[in-house]
């Protein structure tokens, strides 16, 4: 049997000028630890040997432009060829969001997962710049995909969990899922809710 690909666009970070990309750089915590996420290789892991993970590492993560994400992204959507699914996670998700939106695919996504995604500038702390404004019409994200899911979390840090309620006024057949812990912005090592509703999903077809 052929394997569901799933592709993952990860988090990135948005800066207005120079001045506040080099204050980020210069301040941000670092440490040696290596850091274990359900976006690694938990997400593969956990799907298993039906499913093929494609996780490639966007332009300039830490000062993203959506124009150059939009580039990459457009190459790797050419390699998908079976049932494929997408996930963003944070400004990932937004950037799946603002892409589907503005562009018909030639063939669309079984499933769309957008995690903790900001919907527009009012993000705590952070800017939302670099061209990841979504226009006002969404409708073709729901059209580019069979299932979308936008997955929030009450105790996120970084993206008010009003951005969900902001989604649910466009979106007429989205599943919107809040949880109520996620230590913050989804840094979890495991998240067995998203393995369920991918596998669920693969399932009904």
């Amino acid at each position: 049997m052929k394997k569901v690909q799933v592709l993952r666009v990860h988090g990135g970070m948005t800066f207005k000028n120079d001045k506040n990309y080099l204050h980020y750089l210069r301040t941000k915590k670092i440490s040696t630890k290596k850091k274990i996420s359900w976006k690694g290789d938990y997400l593969e892991k956990s799907l298993g040997k039906k499913f093929e993970v494609i996780a490639p590492q966007m332009p300039l993560s830490d000062n993203a432009k959506y124009r150059d994400w939009a580039i990459l992204f457009k190459r790797y959507l050419a390699l998908l060829k079976g049932k494929y699914i997408l996930i963003g996670s944070s400004l990932g998700g937004v950037f799946l969001a603002k892409y589907l939106s503005e562009n018909k695919l030639s063939k669309k996504a079984w499933s769309v997962y957008l995690v903790g995604a900001p919907f527009d500038n009012t993000v705590l702390g952070e800017d939302l710049v670099g061209g990841f404004n979504l226009k006002a019409d969404l409708s073709l994200l729901e059209k580019n995909c069979k299932n979308l899911y936008l997955l929030f979390s009450e105790d996120d840090d970084v993206v008010p969990i009003a951005h969900s309620e902001k989604y649910k006024k466009k979106l007429k057949n989205a599943r919107i899922l809040v949880y109520k812990n996620k230590h913050g912005h989804f840094n979890v090592s495991r998240f067995p809710e998203i393995i369920k509703l991918i596998k669920e999903d693969v399932r009904k077809t």
